[in-house]
């Protein structure tokens, strides 16, 4: 099922920095970051609760202007100040992440090259050091390693490490989705049907980081009727790293990919009839597709 698998239709290396290939959609355009991730702070959301350097306060009166109670006869005078204002922020850091991420997918950051953040930064049109914050994230992951003084190396990945990472997602989901079909009604199960469509859809037009990310949130979403949060997120990173491409066979076919899509729609049946030895069997050969 999993993409890292040791598969037909492996790319070619690129040049550091460099992907040729990637989707148009996903890329950040060359020498241009969009308005407000380049002009905007890399937090997601602030609230002004705080008067900027080039306002006045809204709580201390100037050493020239009259105390609040002593306004001039006819001034007006506010009671309170004037509710925060929510602005959203984009970061660009977050940008580069997922781009990387999607790179790393699509085998366009090729595992065992090195790659370093000036470079991929000139290639993204942004300065080194969101590319820098954003593969020092990747290092915690294990996608990457940090070389000294040269960048970070993509991880070489083998079958060995394939296996084992569907082997521990088997031992934590199967037994929860057999419990989760034997207790979750039908109505439940149906209401993810969107989320096993949308991994069809990437698969039929080969996009491979659109499936991973639509794989992802379909396993999240079955895992999530369980009510927990921890091993919702253990499962995920789990599935985030068998991801990652094998440095034998970085790409996917576009064959596979509809393969394992098809075994999304497959086991949501299953889930709604209560089938519990389709069940079983379903997901058991979905972790095993990881090992090619």
């Amino acid at each position: 099922m999993e993409q890292g698998s040791a598969r037909e239709g492996a790319r070619p290396a690129y040049a550091p920095g460099v992907f040729p290939h990637a989707p148009a959609e996903r890329r950040i355009p060359q020498g241009r970051v969009p308005e407000q991730a380049r002009t905007e702070p890399s937090r997601t959301e602030l609230s002004r609760t705080e008067p900027s350097r080039t306002e006045p306060s809204w709580t201390e009166p100037s050493r020239t202007e009259q105390p609040r109670t002593e306004q001039a006869r006819g001034e007006h005078t506010h009671s309170e100040p004037p509710a925060p204002r929510t602005v959203r922020r984009h970061s660009v850091r977050g940008q580069i992440l997922d781009a990387l991420r999607a790179a790393l997918v699509d085998g366009e950051l090729v595992p065992g090259q090195v790659y370093s953040a000036p470079a991929l930064g000139a290639r993204f049109g942004v300065s080194a050091t969101p590319v820098r914050e954003a593969m020092q994230r990747l290092a915690v992951e294990g996608a990457v390693e940090v070389v000294p003084n040269r960048g970070f190396r993509v991880s070489e990945r083998g079958p060995r490490e394939l296996a084992e990472l569907a082997e521990v997602r088997a031992l934590i989901e199967v037994p929860v989705m057999l419990s989760l079909a034997r207790t979750v009604p039908a109505h439940r199960w149906s209401v993810l049907r969107p989320l096993a469509e949308a991994t069809v859809t990437a698969a039929a037009v080969g996009d491979r980081a659109a499936y991973a990310e639509s794989d992802r949130a379909f396993h999240r979403a079955v895992l999530a009727l369980s009510g927990n949060e921890q091993l919702v997120s253990v499962a995920d990173e789990l599935h985030r790293r068998s991801q990652w491409p094998l440095v034998s066979n970085p790409a996917t076919r576009r064959a596979d990919l509809l393969a394992d899509a098809s075994e999304h729609t497959a086991l949501l049946d299953a889930l709604i009839a209560q089938d519990l030895n389709v069940v079983q069997s379903l997901v058991r050969e979905h972790f095993t597709g990881a090992d090619g």
